[in-house]
C-alpha cells in the first residue's frame, strides 16, 4: 500500500462525529500542517483526545476555536482561554484526566487489554461514576482503555515504510497514540528512503499514511 500521500488526501479519512488522537505536549511535536487541514474541512462534532487544549493559534486550539471540537479529553485546558469559556457556557463538553492516567488509558487501548488500576484521583471528583476495587486492603480506580477512529502524531524523520523518528520533546504522546487509533496518519518534517532499525521508535506497521510537513514556522529542535 503506498503510505505517502498529499495533504489534499486527507478529506477522505474525516467524518463529522469521529474521535481523534492528536500527539503533542503544548503544540510541540503536534501534526499542524493537518491540523489546518481539518480547519479547512470544516469537519464538525468532533471528540479529540489529547494531553491539553493547545493554543488559540496552535495545535487543536485551532479546532476548538473554530467550533468543530464538541468534546475534548486532555489533562489541562490552561492555555487556551477559548477552551475554558466554552466549557463554562456548556458548549463544549471537557473531561480533565491526570496525565499519568490519560496515557495510560491510551496505551491500555493500544495494547488491548481491558484497562487498569490505579489509586490516581481517589477520594476525588475523578473516581465519581466509577467501578473501585480493593486488593489486599488496598483502593484502585479501574480506568478504561481509550481508542479513536483515527491518531495524528508528528514524526521528525519518517521513512518511506512510515518507521518514525522523533527529536527531543517532539516525542511526547506519538508514540503512544499511534498504537492506539484504528487509522494513524504521521505528519513528517522530513521523509527518507531508509531508517536504521536499530534506531526506530514507532514502527511502520503502526501506520497507515504520511503527510509531508508544510513549512509553517514550527521547528521542533
Amino acid at each position: 500500500m503506498k503510505k505517502l500521500i498529499n495533504k489534499n488526501e486527507l478529506q477522505k479519512h474525516f467524518f463529522d462525529g469521529m474521535s481523534i488522537l492528536v500527539g503533542g505536549f503544548m503544540a510541540v511535536g503536534t501534526p499542524e500542517t493537518i491540523i489546518d487541514e481539518i480547519v479547512n474541512l470544516d469537519i464538525r462534532d468532533i471528540t479529540i483526545i489529547c494531553d491539553d487544549a493547545g493554543f488559540i493559534d496552535k495545535g487543536v486550539g485551532k479546532l476548538i476555536v473554530n467550533g468543530q471540537v464538541t468534546k475534548l479529553i486532555a489533562s489541562h485546558i490552561g492555555l487556551n482561554p477559548e477552551a475554558g469559556r466554552l466549557m463554562s457556557e456548556n458548549k463544549m463538553e471537557v473531561s480533565l484526566i491526570p496525565q499519568g492516567t490519560l496515557i495510560e488509558q491510551i496505551r491500555a487501548g493500544g495494547a488491548g487489554l481491558g484497562g487498569f488500576l490505579t489509586p490516581t484521583g481517589l477520594g476525588t471528583i475523578v473516581e465519581n461514576g466509577k467501578e473501585i476495587i480493593e486488593i489486599n486492603g488496598s483502593r484502585y480506580i479501574l480506568e478504561t482503555p481509550i481508542k479513536a477512529d483515527l491518531a495524528l502524531i508528528y514524526g521528525s524523520t519518517v521513512d518511506e515504510y512510515g518507521n518514525v523518528l522523533y527529536t527531543k520533546t517532539t516525542r511526547n504522546f506519538n508514540p503512544i497514540m499511534a498504537t492506539a487509533g484504528n487509522k494513524v496518519i504521521v505528519e513528517a518534517r522530513e521523509i527518507v528512503k531508509y531508517i536504521d532499525p536499530d534506531v526506530i521508535i514507532t514502527p511502520h506497521i503502526f501506520i497507515d499514511y504520511i503527510v509531508k510537513e508544510d513549512n509553517n514556522g514550527y521547528i521542533w529542535d
